[in-house]
């Protein structure tokens, strides 16, 4: 409890994500080399104490929380050696646009009393000061060599130039102004209405208008031309850091670029079958050419219908979830459209609810495009992202009680995004499929999976360039080119992140087949799947062990 509570000074996002209001007014400047050292003792501090505990005299959940604290620790304290602060503005995982999906007023920052909306005020006032930082810090990595490859600072310019201009009374961070609660006084509207305006108009507009200015006028021009981040100073050491954070193994660059090419050459079969079994005549690659423009899978002309669609797919769902799963989360959960200002660059994603439930999971859909949205994917989606995705696992580990604090809110990729990319693969048990196209839409996801690693570790290790990248995913997958496009710029902005889904999956797999060779008919799939949810996020080898035990369990119990 002292962990997680302390954590929260320093996360304080982290707790407002869960309903905690209590920091709610403040926003670490955590790219400042203050804070980065205070971490840096804050996580010391704690391995320090658990260098004073008997791990041998705690029960198998306190060694378990033991061991992930000890993970915890060590990974952060081992990132920590690298100047991540001075690259903290890119396309996709930046602060700025976190902050401007909150400054909407319908996302994880409440505005409900007024004490709410002082709130925010006090935290945009520090995320003025982030962007300061931002700048400073910036300017210095121009003098390392540590800055963005330049196609990611032109992706940057646009989100920027959405922000930094008025009127005030139509930016994004007024919004929240324009859902004042009805029940405020006169007197408080009046003064919020003024507070606001004043903050976009002489902080936000002006701030971002400076980011946007430097960008152009200064960044760009020094930012370089390589794709993988070998290339800034002690790159290759970081990469390694990176794929072993964001897949809680030690594999090798060389080990993941292999384990791509292999799951590649596998999928690429299976499509074979698909394409055969819908008729088609030709090659696999005209066949993603046949898919990416097929105007009977782009059937749609309002953005709506896209999120009637989904809802109509949970629907069918729903029957056939009991089969599967016996324990089902008490929060709500919702489709939205992803907000204009980033929908252009952004990808499908979830965002949690609150930890007591107060706030509903949401599923954001992007549609820039709403005539060329295809949606043959729309099911394999569904169930990464919200259920039994990302919606079921979040949802179970904030509301179970039986995890520490510290627990309840950790994140692995690896095992977040492997049990999402996992849970793609139950949609013919879960009354989903029947379409081949939308099967197909599934193989497209898992070779979507499978081609980054090969393509992460080929710019990020082997020197690949953007372009070898794009034309190595257009090559093997039915994505549209802008899509790809995206998403190799996603996986240069932060190297290693998506390695995660592809090696958590293939754990969850091997450990659903091993215990169904083991337990035969005794393999019971929902408690199956309560021993993997039950825990929460953990490394992939605390699960396995999990796993491992419970198999044994089941085999006393049944005398196997």
């Amino acid at each position: 409890m002292d962990y997680y509570e302390e954590r929260l000074q320093f996360y304080p996002m982290d707790a407002t994500y869960t309903g905690d209001d209590r920091y709610n007014d403040t926003l670490n400047i955590d790219i400042s080399d203050t804070y980065r050292a205070a971490l840096g003792d804050f996580y010391r501090k704690y391995l320090d104490k658990l260098a004073s505990v008997k791990r041998a005299v705690l029960n198998e959940n306190d060694q378990m929380s033991f061991d992930i604290l000890r993970w915890e620790c060590d990974i952060h304290l081992e990132g920590l050696q690298f100047p991540t602060h001075l690259m903290p503005v890119d396309q996709f995982w930046s602060l700025h646009l976190t902050i401007g999906q909150w400054a909407g007023g319908t996302s994880a920052q409440p505005f409900r009393t007024v004490r709410d909306y002082d709130n925010w005020l006090r935290r945009l006032e520090d995320f003025l000061q982030w962007c300061d930082t931002a700048m400073v810090n910036m300017k210095k990595g121009m003098q390392q060599g540590y800055v963005l490859p330049k196609s990611l600072a032109l992706k940057v310019i646009p989100q920027l130039d959405a922000l930094d201009h008025g009127p005030v009374e139509e930016h994004l961070y007024y919004s929240p102004v324009t859902m004042l609660p009805a029940g405020f006084s006169a007197s408080e509207r009046e003064r919020l209405i003024t507070e606001y305006t004043d903050m976009i108009g002489e902080g936000i507009i002006p701030t971002f208008g400076r980011l946007k200015d430097f960008f152009q006028e200064e960044y760009l021009p020094v930012c370089r031309e390589t794709a993988g981040i070998w290339s800034i100073p002690n790159g290759e050491e970081y990469y390694r850091h990176q794929i072993r954070r964001f897949t809680t193994t030690n594999m090798t660059s060389e080990e993941v670029f292999e384990l791509g090419k292999s799951e590649v050459t596998r999928i690429l079969s299976e499509m074979e079958t698909v394409k055969k079994k819908v008729g088609f005549v030709g090659d696999l690659k005209s066949f993603f050419d046949h898919v990416r423009s097929n105007p009977d899978l782009m059937p749609y002309n309002d953005p709506t219908e896209v999120i009637t669609h989904f809802n109509e797919i949970h629907d069918r769902m729903k029957p056939h979830l009991p089969v599967l799963f016996d324990l089902v989360p008490k929060t709500g959960f919702e489709v939205r459209r992803t907000e204009a200002f980033r929908e252009a660059s952004a990808s499908a994603e979830y965002q949690p609810g609150s930890k007591d439930g107060s706030r509903a999971g949401i599923f954001y859909v992007p549609v820039p495009d709403v005539t060329g949205y295809n949606h043959y994917a729309d099911e394999s989606l569904f169930l990464h992202e919200a259920i039994p995705g990302h919606h079921y696992q979040i949802s179970l580990q904030q509301e179970n009680e039986d995890l520490p604090e510290f627990r309840r809110s950790l994140w692995y990729s690896a095992y977040g995004e492997g049990w999402a990319l996992y849970s793609e693969s139950l949609g013919e048990e879960l009354g989903l499929y029947e379409d081949p196209y939308q099967y197909f839409g599934m193989l497209g996801a898992e070779m979507h999976r499978a081609i980054r690693l090969v393509v992460d570790a080929g710019m990020h290790a082997k020197k690949w360039t953007r372009e070898e990248a794009v034309g190595y995913s257009l090559d093997n997958e039915a994505e549209a080119e802008a899509s790809v496009i995206s998403e190799i710029e996603r996986y240069m902005a932060m190297p290693g992140q998506a390695l995660s889904y592809k090696i958590g999956q293939l754990k969850i797999r091997q450990l659903r087949q091993k215990a169904s060779e083991q337990l035969g008919e005794h393999f019971d799939i929902r408690k199956f799947h309560n021993t993997i949810l039950a825990p929460g996020c953990v490394p992939l080898k605390i699960l396995e062990d999990k796993v491992d035990a419970w198999i044994e369990q089941e085999r006393s119990k049944h005398g196997v």
